[in-house]
């Protein structure tokens, strides 16, 4: 397991180095290592290495580690599509969610996280580049799902996250991170206070911190190719 050691520090390195370009503080950016079918004991071993935060697409599979890690205090995040059938379980289990793109599913969260726990984080999954085969709200839907959900109890509105189309060159990729930090602000001048942009991954993650990335999600990189 020595190679995903190395592999976290080089990119936290990394994470860290790109903060500091766009002026800003090395710790301002979250590494959230995707675990999606990835062995136990990878993800074991970057927890040795001081990694907290771990992201899972499937809830059955995030569900199974969940459970076999519950004395290691680890922060687990979904992010994958969430169907209604699976939304409590999710809000039994995990820590955040990124991928909220309907209020019937916030609300269903909202009534099923249970009261003993902390509020359930949430960010709403923008679809930044109107792409008909990925899920998430359109740009202009953002306004109003964000104060419903900010009204529900049991949970917290982190922010905002979009997965947009790959593109090669920094300035281009830059573009969309924009577009999602000015969505932010315009929810802060509504007096939505938010905290969290989730976005960026490896091919793209130096052009969202230099936009004001505060979560970059990366998986093969550090545990290598999945099962």
């Amino acid at each position: 397991m020595i190679r995903v050691t190395e592999n976290l520090a080089t990119i936290s390195d990394l994470l860290a180095f790109s903060a500091v370009e766009a002026g800003r503080e090395p710790d301002a950016v979250k590494l959230l290592a995707v675990s999606k079918k990835q062995p136990l004991a990878k993800i074991l071993a970057a927890r040795d290495a001081g990694q907290r935060d771990f992201g899972e697409n499937f809830v059955q599979e995030g569900v199974e580690k969940i459970a076999k890690t519950r004395d290691k205090d680890l922060i687990w995040h979904f992010i994958g599509h969430l169907q209604n059938n699976k939304t409590r379980v999710v809000a039994e289990n995990f820590d955040w969610v990124h991928t909220i793109d309907k209020l019937k599913t916030a609300r269903r969260l909202s009534e099923q996280r249970p009261t003993s726990l902390d509020p359930l984080n949430i960010c709403l999954q923008v679809n930044i580049d109107n792409e008909d085969v990925k899920s998430g709200i359109t740009v202009d839907e953002v306004p109003e799902l964000a104060a419903a959900c900010d009204a529900l109890p049991n949970l917290n509105l982190r922010g905002l996250m979009c997965l947009p189309i790959a593109r090669e060159e920094l300035s281009l990729q830059r573009i969309p991170f924009a577009k999602l930090r000015a969505l932010a602000d315009i929810l802060r001048s509504a007096g939505i206070d938010t905290d969290t942009l989730s976005m960026g991954m490896s091919g793209d993650y130096r052009a969202a911190i230099l936009e004001g990335a505060t979560i970059v999600r990366i998986g093969t990189a550090i545990f290598g190719e999945r099962n």
